[in-house]
């Protein structure tokens, strides 16, 4: 019975040894392969100029649009200008004001910008309306002056020499407008004294400016000496003021 037993435990040892040494040794297992990179996206297209100089034209002068583009396949520039290169420059001539757009497209988006150009029209100048002609009367009212005498007197005081010489040069130009105009050189007096007196005084004082205006190239021929006496006063009043302004040589519009 022992013997039984031993024979059963060597047997179950020795199939334990052969079937251990006859299993074969299992591969090892390679590590997993890295993830692959992703692929980036496409870049957007970048516009880094978009100008136009001058931005202000007067009609009909010219400006310079100026673009930079990366990134892009497809770029236009509205309105009329169309397809244009990534980089470039055009010189447009536009007829009133206008907003240009530059469009850039590529895989990866699109971008755009804008640039202006005024246009300045000129203003429509108004006509200067001719001016009317001054006439005879008008130029005698507006250039001769009068020259003024003391009381009782025909001589001329300093003051009047300077208004007659200041007319003397009107009267020149005015005869060169007007060569067939004659002109009356009246005298006057206040109202003192009787109308005959006056009316001689008035003659002489007539006389003295005419003849001064003649020394100073006034042609005598187109001057008239005239006396009017105390009966025109440009003032009435009785008072030394008023009857200073009446004593006074006149030109005036001959007949």
């Amino acid at each position: 019975m022992r013997k039984l037993s031993a024979y059963l435990l060597c047997s179950g040892c020795l199939l334990l040894i052969t079937t251990t040494g006859c299993k074969k040794k299992a591969a090892a297992v390679a590590p997993p392969p890295p993830p692959a990179e992703r692929p980036q996206p496409p870049e957007k297209p970048q516009i880094s100029l978009f100008t136009a100089s001058p931005s202000s034209v007067e009609k009909g002068q010219s400006s310079t649009l100026r673009w930079a583009v990366a990134h892009a396949t497809d770029v236009s520039i509205t309105p009329n200008l169309g397809d244009v290169q990534e980089n470039g420059s055009r010189q447009i001539f536009p007829p009133k004001g206008t907003m240009y757009t530059l469009t850039a497209k590529g895989p990866g988006g699109s971008a755009s910008a804008t640039a202006s150009v005024d246009v300045l029209f000129p203003r429509a100048s108004t006509p200067v309306p001719a001016s009317t002609p001054k006439s005879l009367l008008d130029r005698l009212n507006a250039e001769v002056k009068d020259a003024y005498f003391d009381f009782d007197q025909s001589t001329l005081r300093s003051d009047a020499r300077d208004a007659l010489k200041n007319d003397a040069n009107a009267l020149r130009s005015i005869f060169r407008e007007f060569p067939a105009a004659t002109l009356n050189v009246e005298g006057h007096c206040d109202e003192r004294g009787s109308a005959e007196y006056n009316l001689a005084l008035g003659d002489r004082r007539a006389q003295t400016a005419r003849d001064f205006l003649v020394e100073f190239g006034v042609p005598s021929s187109q001057l008239k000496p005239i006396s009017y006496g105390k009966e025109r006063p440009v003032c009435t009043e009785h008072a030394e003021d008023c009857w200073q302004r009446n004593r006074r040589a006149h030109v005036s519009e001959g007949q």
